[in-house]
């Protein structure tokens, strides 16, 4: 008949002795080796075994000989462990001490009469050996406490138990509440352990806090600034607009420059430093602003095209689509530095990852070209199931939304290796239109969408239906929408009603 084993907790699933081990490691972890001594013998459950509390000793009082022979003495460990990794790097340690105090004839008999027939990391044995002829001037040798720290990976737990282990189940646990609440949207750092978490819809931008009226036609785009403390938007009112103020705090959002052009402005792109604007006029030319004081620095033209798109590079210079079907590469000055025409790409639609090494745009109509900016060549395509009308790139460059006509919005992963669809989110109009989707919120967890309907569609990564439908305020399309990457509970939408709404967390 097997032994009942003594549980605490109400589903009788959490062993007792397992239980007040991990408390009292957590105990002596914390420096509260008195107490947690006091729970070990008032409870009569031991941290653990003498031969574990000696080899611990053993190592780090330097007693190398005596701590494998006691490795070998615990029973429970797999020996060809033993033989390899673990004595490895007890004898490395032994070898390098050696060397570091000079006693070279010692560190030579421990590597070879030690190390090298265990008969494993032959590399790292030459390494070694090397170290013996020429000593380098840094050894890089880890303190005991930290080979202590190593050695725990070779012991099984139940001996010897990680020094963190209540904090990684403790930590687990948050991170499964966290994924199972649809609207998380706080640090984990403001997640309490005295009750279970749950954010409830008051985290999400969902109120209409302020209402922006300076442009007098249709608001195309927008975009927040990367360290939050912009807003610029562009019209069909041949404007766009720099807004700033308390952004970052939850703050109005103020009036900041007008930018002009001579036709629609069809998009902006801030500089990576926040310091300067790119604005694109539609079938015109490219602007570049200061943003603090909207004055105009540079104008990028062309007397045989115009152009229809703008993106501001990693590496210091400015991505451009124009009217004949060319991508342009052009420095601060306007010098072209290089340029490239493909007849199937969509220059309307463009991005750039991060380090400046790919670009992505739209292949006819329904595929994402994926293309190597120096040797310019397509690297891959991402096939959808229908025509694409914008797109937007992830922060980390790691995951893609593609907005599709009449198909919802497709979210795809682009990990190399890994590339592929992950989900389809599905509830807004997008039958006429462009309309442009965000990814915002904490570690980009939610996605955001203007509707061909006025509505604001907020939607979890893990959702495909929206967890919430934002009405009442917008009487036109909804363009555009941007999230506040510095204030997470902030967003933004942009609509031919010529507003734009700043969102925040209900009062």
């Amino acid at each position: 008949m097997a032994q009942l084993v003594e549980t605490v907790g109400s589903k009788g699933v959490v062993k007792r002795t397992e239980f007040v081990r991990i408390i009292t490691r957590a105990l002596h972890s914390l420096g509260y080796e008195e107490i947690g001594t006091l729970l070990e013998n008032q409870s009569g459950i031991p941290l653990q075994s003498q031969e574990i509390s000696s080899f611990k000793s053993q190592v780090l009082a330097g007693n190398w000989d005596q701590s494998v022979e006691t490795l070998h003495a615990i029973s429970l460990l797999d020996e060809s462990t033993l033989t390899s990794q673990a004595s490895f790097l007890i004898w490395e340690q032994q070898f390098l001490e050696f060397l570091r105090d000079d006693h070279i004839l010692d560190s030579l008999n421990t590597l070879r009469k030690k190390i090298a027939p265990l008969d494993i990391n032959s590399n790292r044995v030459q390494e070694l050996a090397s170290c013996t002829i020429s000593p380098p001037e840094d050894l890089n040798i880890e303190s005991r406490p930290e080979i202590l720290e190593k050695l725990h990976n070779f012991l099984p737990p139940s001996l010897m138990i990680h020094p963190t282990r209540l904090e990684s189940i403790i930590e687990e646990a948050i991170s499964l509440r966290r994924l199972s609440c649809l609207y998380h949207n706080i640090s984990d750092r403001n997640v309490s352990l005295y009750s279970d978490h749950k954010c409830g819809m008051s985290r999400l931008p969902c109120q209409a806090k302020q209402i922006l009226h300076m442009h007098v036609d249709e608001v195309w785009f927008l975009q927040f600034s990367h360290n939050g403390k912009y807003l610029a938007s562009s019209s069909k009112d041949e404007s766009a607009i720099i807004w700033e103020g308390k952004v970052t705090d939850g703050g109005e959002v103020l009036f900041g420059h007008i930018l002009g052009h001579e036709k629609p402005v069809l998009s902006v792109s801030w500089s990576p430093d926040d310091d300067q604007l790119l604005t694109c006029g539609e079938r015109e030319v490219i602007k570049r602003w200061e943003a603090n004081s909207g004055r105009l620095l540079h104008v990028y033209e062309r007397a045989d095209f115009g152009f229809i798109s703008c993106a501001w590079c990693p590496v210091g210079f400015i991505l451009a689509g124009t009217t004949d079907q060319s991508i342009i590469l052009l420095d601060l000055e306007g010098a072209e530095l290089d340029s490239w025409k493909d007849y199937a790409l969509r220059m309307s639609e463009m991005a750039i990852t991060n380090d400046g090494t790919r670009i992505l745009s739209i292949y006819e109509d329904s595929s994402i070209a994926v293309i190597d900016r120096e040797k310019k060549e397509i690297l891959r395509l991402l096939p959808q199931e229908g025509v694409i009308t914008s797109f937007s790139l992830s922060n980390d460059n790691k995951v893609l939304l593609v907005n599709l006509r009449n198909r919802g919005i497709h979210f795809w992963s682009l990990l190399e290796g890994y590339e592929g669809l992950i989900s389809r989110y599905e509830g807004r109009i997008s039958t006429r239109f462009i309309i442009r989707s965000c990814l915002g919120g904490l570690e980009e967890t939610f996605i955001a969408s203007g509707s061909e309907d006025s509505r604001v569609f907020i939607w979890h990564r893990g959702q495909r239906i929206p967890i919430m439908q934002l009405q009442s305020v917008h009487t036109g399309t909804v363009n555009c929408v941007s999230w506040n990457p510095a204030n997470i509970q902030m967003m933004a939408s942009a609509s031919d009603d010529h507003k734009i709404v700043i969102w925040g967390p209900p009062s």
